[in-house]
């Protein structure tokens, strides 16, 4: 979300101080999937999703999800790194009562929630922490 000031909106990750690096082995892919993964990183770098970093020391790997339409949905392995940080006592809403909160109202929007490129700004310090690697190297999310 362009033109909002970064002191006001910024995620940051509440990590354990104490929790290890975590650098996950690079996965190999078929070519049809490195096809989809180089098509998927070009689109989010044009947009200024992610950009690409030369060294980091947290590095996650992409996983691959066929979707129900027998499309690729590519994703962010990021069950290490949800290790490291502390359960949240107060979870998000339950979706049932999110649409029923709705009821009423004149106007729903829902952004761009197709492609998801309204997210909020990742703080600086924490966008390592979000690196994944490719076969055209490691890429942090500097959005989330």
């Amino acid at each position: 979300m362009l033109d909002i000031d970064l002191e006001v909106i910024v995620y940051r990750l509440k990590v354990i101080e104490q929790a290890k690096l975590l650098i996950q082995k690079r996965r190999k892919f078929n070519l049809e999937r490195y096809r989809v993964i180089n098509e998927e990183v070009k689109k989010l770098l044009k947009v200024g999703f992610i950009r690409e970093v030369n060294y980091s020391l947290w590095i996650v790997n992409i996983v691959l999800i066929k979707k129900a339409n027998r499309k690729w949905r590519v994703c962010i392995d990021f069950t290490d790194l949800n290790k490291t940080i502390p359960n949240d006592s107060f979870p998000l809403s339950r979706i049932d009562q999110l649409v029923d909160a709705i009821v009423g109202h004149k106007f729903l929007s829902f952004m761009d929630a197709y492609s998801g490129y309204n997210q909020i700004c990742m703080c600086l310090d924490d966008e390592e922490k979000t690196s994944f690697i490719t076969d055209q190297g490691l890429l942090p999310i500097a959005e989330l």
